[in-house]
């Protein structure tokens, strides 16, 4: 494929920066947009309910309607940003640029999501259902998205890529474990109630607001599309040609599968409370469950970068996947044991980091992938898809749960669960991670991006200097 056109100056000096190695504070100062999206979506997540049901006083039932409904919207406004960003146009990008234009809505999203003003019994689920959508499925997609694409218009060099994505997810799952630890203390201290909720979703709005700005203002992009950097053309697609690219990229399918099954996998870790109830024999482990998974995951991050220098991104996930895939055989040994189960959900903490550095780091390298093979450059597309498919994969993995547990007669509010309810709880805790990880490493084994991506870069540089 040719794309015809010389670059006049500005083309050339992109040449040159495009292939200018990021330096660490850059890469560092990144991950903190991840820290600030955490203090949005992991708080909504781990406490709107509770929110909404003991501090507000709506109804359970009305709450879950409330959130199945609003993700109606998520999967929209998911694509439509991704178009948004591929349209935009602007002298700081087309993707840096929303973090400084969404950082104060950011704030006042968090702030709205967990205030509640007297408007009466309907008026607060009104208000609920307004503040939400447009907290998660309208501020927050706004500047995920085109944050996550970053990672593919800040640098080419697959190593930066690696690095860019190692300090978001180290500083994602801090900020989590942060949320999920201190929100409740942080409430207490200053009164509970309305109040201590008001106070709290101030504090982390402006820390996010904060943190926005600062990634905005101490990185910069780089790499621009080929159609683009030739003088006087601009890069225009409809949705329907974008979509057709996206398709037409084996690669990036190879990876948003993987990711849709990690993420229906993810979905799935609701069981983990039944199994700290029925299996374990105490409900308050599961606190211990989580807290035993995720900081090897954060641990992980700082051995992150050697790995990935020495091994391929598909080879490193690879790796991760298999080690997964043995945690589940390690529990395997005495499922009813805390220490074994605990063995186990390390590993499966160390094995499931790499996809979670190298996956996002994957899926800029499709970008070049489909820019080589198409001449179109879609990075908000590509990766609002990842974000498309999270929520997507999550709900499956949830849908399932219930199934699953469902099929095994599993009776909720029981003391004692029929034998064949525990194997349900069982089977989706052991034995589905197992089907996920190997369905994973079979897709991943047809990824061969790593090897052309060299020749990739070096023919979309030549293109641009002809």
């Amino acid at each position: 494929m040719s794309i015809q056109g010389n670059i006049e100056g500005m083309g050339e000096q992109s040449q040159t920066e495009s292939n200018q190695q990021l330096k660490m504070r850059e890469k560092f100062t990144y991950g903190f947009g991840n820290l600030g999206a955490n203090l949005l979506i992991t708080t909504a997540n781990t406490f709107i309910i509770y929110f909404y049901t003991e501090v507000v006083g709506i109804a359970v039932a009305t709450v879950g309607t409330l959130l199945l409904v609003a993700r109606i919207f998520d999967g929209i406004t998911d694509v439509g940003m991704g178009i948004i960003v591929d349209k935009t146009k602007s002298k700081h990008g087309k993707s840096r640029p929303w973090l400084l234009w969404m950082a104060v809505p950011y704030g006042l999203a968090i702030i709205m999501l967990f205030s509640s003003p007297e408007f009466g019994d309907t008026g607060k689920v009104i208000y609920a259902f307004i503040t939400y959508v447009f907290a998660l499925s309208i501020v927050y997609t706004a500047t995920t998205v085109p944050y996550n694409a970053m990672i593919g218009t800040l640098s080419q060099h697959q190593k930066d890529r690696g690095h860019l994505s190692i300090f978001r997810t180290a500083f994602g799952f801090t900020g989590a474990l942060a949320v999920s630890m201190m929100t409740l203390p942080i409430v207490s201290f200053f009164g509970d109630g309305k109040k201590g909720w008001m106070i709290t979703a101030v504090i982390y709005g402006v820390v996010a607001s904060l943190l926005f700005i600062l990634v905005f203002k101490s990185t910069k992009e780089r790499v621009m599309p080929v159609a683009s950097a030739i003088a006087g053309q601009k890069q225009k697609m409809p949705l329907t040609q974008s979509l057709k690219t996206l398709v037409k990229n084996k690669y990036w399918l190879i990876v948003i599968v993987v990711m849709l099954v990690t993420f229906i996998n993810s979905g799935l870790s609701g069981v983990n409370v039944y199994y700290a109830q029925y299996i374990l024999g105490n409900p308050n482990l599961v606190g211990a469950m989580g807290f035993a998974q995720f900081l090897p995951i954060i641990g992980m991050m700082l051995f992150m970068g050697p790995i990935m220098k020495r091994f391929s991104n598909r080879d490193v996930c690879i790796g991760g996947m298999i080690i997964s895939i043995l945690s589940s055989f390690v529990i395997m040994i005495d499922p009813a044991n805390m220490t074994i189960v605990m063995i186990g959900l390390a590993l499966r903490g160390i094995g499931g980091a790499p996809l979670l550095v190298a996956g996002y780091a994957m899926l800029a390298d499709t970008v070049e992938y489909g820019e080589w093979k198409t001449g179109i450059r879609n990075e908000g597309m590509t990766f609002s898809a990842a974000t498309f498919g999270e929520k997507v994969g999550t709900g499956i993995g949830g849908m399932l749960l219930g199934t699953l547990m469902g099929l095994g007669g599993y009776v909720g509010g029981q003391a004692v669960q029929s034998a064949t309810a525990l194997s349900s709880i069982k089977a989706v805790f052991i034995y589905v991670p197992i089907v996920a990880g190997v369905i994973a490493v079979i897709l991943l084994t047809f990824y061969k991006l790593d090897k052309i991506y060299p020749q990739i870069i070096a023919e979309l540089q030549q293109q641009k200097s002809n």
